[in-house]
């Protein structure tokens, strides 16, 4: 059963998502809105509810990695396949789509995007208890001491029947990909059809912002369900990275957002009439030879989409590769697809693994790193998306100014990151993994290392992740039978562990020889390293966010208008097939590489990764974005 306070949250969200909904359709009849501001006001929620949805995916990575016992590379997939369903149907979405009814095509993938909410969190209801793997075993003595037993097993092998369950998170995940597709171009080309030019790029920001403002709700509501392990599960230090929280709890509520969101573009009609028509004829000639200088010569002869006139689809579909055609031989139109994909591959991988760099390096639980993120580089995006879009209608930046000013943004980025490169934390001090049993500095990735003369004797398990601190020496050792400890008192988080023989080979010869559950926490430098590293990732996030509106105005008024939906589905095709299946698989690989200790399935078999050298991740960190904003500047 879930705690009172989850399902009053559940409540809370869902009541306020419902009424927000409704206030979209209701205030503007009330109020006589214009309906195209009634679709800005649609476009807007459903950007901050996809956000809010895939966020919450974003932030349960880790939780699902644990879950499930799989690889970093493998979960890294998983969150690939919302681009892979994004990949299957963006193109014919966006080409035929832009001829049919945008309105409603948009609330159907509302809809599909729920279901994939919902398919997401459904092998909570299929699977068994969540069981974290331990090797301690002990018997009650008379005198209220525990007597641990590591030696022994637990003799059962439980083939896990959710070790394949994993593909239903896999399947909901890219059916979010296929419901997501009409949102994007079939939203903004329908917005910058109807509104005058040069309030485009003010609406844009406007939806962008609140599609910030989503990610800040996801990453809270993954840090509030992080928190929230399975009482049964017998684990209750969210620092342990074998916690799990209550990861399902969040697609179900995301899912029921979604789903309302939807509802008022079921009420639009398929065209409006150009805002400020009579007013802006001079206006739109200005901006139409600005475009003649950008859209090549054989693009440039054809009819804005205003009144379209019915066509079949045999004949849409024989105009399709001409299309592309013109689209493709737009130079500008290539360069922006090339210098997304590359910025896009960086930022996956940073918001992918964020949160478990943050908790690997600088020793912080998952549901704090989540927490962080979402009150501190999201709102610096949010900040960010709006100060673009401001800058842009302020100074009236044309194509080239606005070229100039993505370029200045992105060279500040690159200082920001160059910085972090001074921002280390040493590694967690652990004994036979990253420094030896007598304190000394010396990371193994062999597993014999965890074997001392100490422990020798014990017959240890070396597969299994059971850690405990020694307070008297600052070493965390990987279970207590390695630890070399006989006995135990306390249970749950305030078990003690006694006479542990390693303890004593330390360089501390007369230190307590006992020990608590947990791993031990980092030196006191290493949070004040912390702060300059979020105060850094902040203005990280500011400078490219700013660059958000200016992009999308260069794209937009550089190809024909008659191509304009296509041009953003297929740039969303390209960037989704290479900048955000990619990154995440072989981001996580590389992650996968700098690991010390991986978990044990109950049968046997490589699970998750317990702990990582974290001075090895983040090089691989900073050398993945360094490389990505390297060639994006040349």
């Amino acid at each position: 059963m879930w705690p009172l306070s989850s399902i009053f949250f559940l409540f809370v969200v869902l009541s306020c998502s419902g009424f927000l909904s409704l206030c979209v359709i209701v205030i503007s009849l009330s109020l006589s809105l214009s309906l195209l501001q009634m679709f800005l006001a649609a476009m807007c929620f459903v950007y901050f509810a996809k956000a809010f949805q895939g966020s919450y995916m974003k932030s349960s990575i880790t939780q699902i990695e644990r879950r499930f016992d799989i690889p970093s590379s493998l979960i890294g997939f998983i969150d690939g396949s919302f681009e892979i369903g994004n990949l299957f149907v963006i193109a014919f979405v966006s080409y035929f789509g832009a001829k049919l009814h945008r309105p409603r095509l948009i609330g159907a993938g509302c809809l599909i995007m729920a279901m994939g909410s919902f398919i997401t969190a459904a092998p909570h209801f299929f699977q068994g208890l969540y069981k974290y793997e331990t090797t301690i075993s002990y018997f009650s003595a008379s005198n209220g001491t525990e007597s641990i037993l590591p030696c022994l097993t637990s003799g059962k092998c439980e083939k896990a029947a959710s070790s394949s369950l994993w593909l239903c998170v896999f399947l909901g995940n890219m059916l979010r990909g296929v419901g997501e597709t009409p949102v994007m171009p079939l939203g903004l080309s329908y917005l910058d059809d109807f509104s005058r030019a040069e309030n485009t790029a003010l609406y844009m920001a406007l939806i962008q912002t609140m599609g910030i403002m989503g990610p800040m709700f996801g990453f809270m509501l993954g840090s509030f369900c992080a928190l929230r392990g399975h009482r049964s599960s017998g684990l209750r230090l969210p620092k342990d990275s074998r916690w799990v929280g209550a990861w399902r709890l969040g697609f179900l509520l995301t899912g029921g957002v979604m789903l309302l969101a939807g509802i008022p573009f079921w009420f639009l009609p398929k065209s409006l009439p150009k805002q400020g028509e009579t007013e802006t004829v001079k206006k739109s000639n200005v901006v139409e030879g600005e475009q003649e200088h950008f859209i090549p010569d054989n693009n440039k002869h054809s009819n804005a989409p205003n009144t379209p006139a019915p066509v079949s689809m045999a004949a849409l579909a024989k105009d399709f590769l001409p299309s592309l055609k013109k689209l493709f031989s737009n130079t500008i139109y290539i360069i922006l697809i090339i210098t997304t994909i590359i910025q896009v591959n960086g930022f996956i991988g940073l918001m992918t693994f964020q949160p478990k760099y943050m908790e690997q390096t600088y020793g912080h639980s998952a549901s704090r790193a989540i927490f962080l993120i979402g009150v501190s580089n999201l709102p610096a995006l949010a900040l960010g998306i709006v100060t673009g879009g401001f800058i842009m209608k302020k100074f009236k930046l044309n194509i080239l100014g606005a070229s100039k000013f993505c370029i200045t943004a992105s060279l500040l980025t690159f200082s920001a990151l160059l910085v972090q490169y001074f921002l280390q934390c040493d590694n967690s001090q652990v004994a036979g993994l990253t420094v030896s049993y007598q304190g000394a500095p010396e990371v193994s990735y062999q597993q014999n290392t965890l074997i001392s003369q100490c422990n020798m004797a014990c017959s240890c398990s070396l597969k299994h992740w059971d850690p405990i601190c020694a307070a008297s020496n600052g070493l965390t050792y990987a279970s207590p039978c390695l630890a070399g400890c006989q006995t135990s008192t306390g249970v749950g988080k305030e078990m003690v562990f006694h006479n542990c023989t390693c303890i004593g080979d330390s360089p501390f010869p007369y230190a307590n020889m006992s020990a608590v559950l947990g791993q031990c926490p980092r030196k006191s430098d290493c949070d004040y390293m912390f702060k300059f590293y979020m105060a850094v990732t902040i203005i990280g996030s500011f400078f490219p966010a700013c660059a958000a509106t200016p992009g999308y105005i260069i794209l937009l008024r550089s190809i024909n208008p008659e191509l304009k939906s296509l041009a953003l589905g297929v740039h969303i095709l390209l960037i989704r097939t290479l900048g955000g299946i990619p990154p995440a698989i072989y981001f996580g690989a590389l992650i996968d590489r700098t690991c010390l200790k991986w978990g044990t399935k109950q049968c046997g078999g490589r699970g998750a990764c317990r702990i990582y050298d974290s001075i090895a991740f983040r090089l691989v960190n900073l050398q993945w974005h360094f490389q990505n904003h390297f060639y994006m500047n040349c």
